[in-house]
């Protein structure tokens, strides 16, 4: 607990209504969306500009208060969990899009803009930006970067780090920060905008972005191919990526999802299917057409039912069903977790069958949907932690889904991020020395460890 001098520090920065102590007002930025139990903060501010973040992170210098910086908190890794309790920061206070430049094909933003808010700008503006993660109608481009945010259109346009290419933020010792700019090609300095990108808060407090934009596609088509077997499902998309076609989405969605999406939103998706592909190709309508009829080709050859989307309402419907994927499966238990497991596109069979074998070994609920184009498989467990023995199962199956990901040439997070969810796994991916070596980069930038202490197992 802050001594009532030090709020009063906090109120001269920001003002009456810019922070909040009581444990009522509080709660809510005590947790994210990953399954852990809340640690509540000792005070929650919200600047409405750089220069209060400044103030803001040299009184917490200056006063050894740990500093977690939190944009919408749909992180699914623990990472705005503040473990040492301390300061939240919130960025949703700076939420201006402050230039779309149509000739450059860039834009500039703060940190609190909601990603759908930037996507839909830049289509007013006849560009395009590509990066959608599930939750882009509520998170905000600063835990996009933060995070490394990737989402349905990962496959075809990449992630978020391929999209930046400036930021602007600052150190812990209150300096300003800019690193990257507008142009297409720039060398000078470090590549701070690619420290940046999944560093997780651990590094600085991001507040200002310059974004590529790209132009529209010109046309789509869109599908959904219905399969009695899974692993056919995965061997097409396996066959789809071996074809050397590269379409905009190709998402999975197993049985139980598809069962737990349709009783939940009556979109009219096929429950006795054993999984769902939804695919979408984009760009010039002739290449889209000659690359429709090889993929509709591959799908014809093992085995899948394809359904065109022939209305913009089709289509629409279709990517409702795979965006409510993760709140449908939320409906059934008390707690969900969400796992991240990702392997090279080739692997997608092999790990689809690790988790089904998991599923069984353990007997638990598992529901599995994901960006299975560039190999992201997101088995999602359904339980209750107040169940102890369901939990160490849990626990469990969890450590062999990872060591599984890893044999297959995969990583333990394609998009959600290591947090403290993932930390005591990091070292199997990358070894010790790399370790090491966040530890030495955070120890420089950050000698009294206040910022998002005890993620990474930093």
């Amino acid at each position: 607990m802050l001594s009532k001098s030090l709020v009063k520090k906090f109120e001269e920065i920001l003002g009456q209504g810019g922070y909040f102590t009581k444990p009522e007002d509080t709660m809510c930025y005590s947790y994210d969306a990953f399954s852990a139990e809340p640690v509540q903060p000792d005070i929650v501010v919200k600047p409405k500009n750089e220069e209060q973040i400044k103030q803001i992170i040299t009184l917490c210098k200056n006063e050894n208060i740990p500093l977690v910086t939190r944009g919408a908190g749909t992180n699914l890794s623990g990472g705005t969990v503040p473990v040492k309790k301390g300061c939240v920061l919130l960025t949703t206070g700076l939420n201006k899009i402050l230039e779309i430049n149509e000739n450059d094909m860039y834009a500039v933003v703060e940190a609190g803009v909601v990603t759908a808010n930037l996507a839909n700008a830049a289509v007013k503006n006849g560009l395009f930006y590509p990066p959608d993660p599930g939750s882009m109608n509520i998170s905000t481009i600063g835990g996009n970067v933060a995070e490394n945010a990737g989402g349905l259109r990962g496959l075809k346009y990449g992630v978020t780090k391929d999209y930046l290419m400036g930021v602007n933020f600052f150190d812990m010792d209150g300096n300003y920060v800019k690193g990257g700019g507008k142009t297409v090609k720039l060398v000078t300095g470090f590549n701070l905008p690619g420290l940046m990108v999944s560093s997780e808060g651990l590094l600085g407090v991001m507040t200002k972005f310059v974004l590529k934009l790209i132009p529209k596609p010109k046309f789509s088509r869109s599908m959904l191919v219905i399969y009695d077997d899974i692993i056919k499902a995965c061997e097409t998309v396996s066959e789809i990526i071996a074809a050397k076609i590269l379409p905009a989405t190709l998402e999975l969605l197993d049985n139980f999802t598809i069962k737990t999406v349709e009783d939940a939103t009556k979109i009219g998706l096929p429950t006795a299917a054993d999984a769902l592909l939804l695919i979408e190709l984009d760009g010039h309508e002739g290449q889209v057409m000659d690359d429709f009829e090889v993929v509709k080709k591959i799908c014809e050859n093992l085995k899948g039912n394809i359904k065109i989307a022939e209305t913009v309402e089709d289509k629409n419907r279709l990517w409702e069903a795979r965006r409510k994927a993760l709140s449908s499966l939320a409906r059934l238990k008390p707690t969900l977790i969400l796992e991240d497991a990702t392997v090279v596109r080739s692997k997608i069979p092999g790990m689809m069958r690790a988790i089904q074998d998991i599923t069984k070994k353990y007997n638990l609920t598992i529901g599995t949907f994901g960006h299975a184009g560039d190999g992201n498989l997101h088995p999602t467990i359904l339980t209750d932690k107040r169940d102890k023995d369901e939990m160490l199962r849990v626990e469990k199956a969890i450590d062999e889904i990872f060591a599984k990901a890893l044999e297959l040439e995969g990583t333990l997070s394609g998009e959600h991020g290591v947090g403290f969810a993932k930390a005591k796994y990091l070292e199997m991916e990358v070894g010790r020395g790399t370790i090491e070596y966040m530890k030495k980069l955070k120890k420089g930038v950050d000698p009294y460890n206040l910022l998002n202490p005890q993620k990474m197992g930093l």
